[in-house]
């Protein structure tokens, strides 16, 4: 057995454990936080066995999309005051970040 954990952007959380719902796979959610801009994501925690692995994984790059996103980024100015002055930078967000690992023991009660 197997255990997955995948780290999707927040809009495509729910799509990714609707999919995998629909193919007979139990989801664990949970919220976080982390990544460049310190946005929310969510961790999914897939315990699978390792005959499905391929297909969770596909399922999870299939839903979870990275885009483009631009936000404001301070910059100090060459002046002698120190100003901050924000300027707009498009960086790439989403995606899935996946982590398998082995179950040595498994227990539902």
């Amino acid at each position: 057995m197997k255990l997955v954990f995948a780290i999707v952007h927040d809009e495509d959380g729910n799509r990714v454990m609707e999919e995998l719902n629909k193919h007979g796979v139990s989801v664990t959610k949970m919220c976080s936080t982390g990544g460049f801009l310190k946005a929310g994501n969510t961790t999914l925690l897939v315990g699978v066995d390792e005959e499905k692995l391929d297909e969770v994984i596909a399922i999870i790059e299939k839903k979870s999309k990275s885009r483009r996103q631009v936000i404001n980024t301070p910059a100090t100015s060459g002046g002698i005051n120190g100003m901050f002055m924000p300027y707009p930078v498009e960086v790439t967000v989403g995606g899935a970040t996946i982590f398998v690992v082995d179950v040595e023991k498994f227990h539902k009660v």
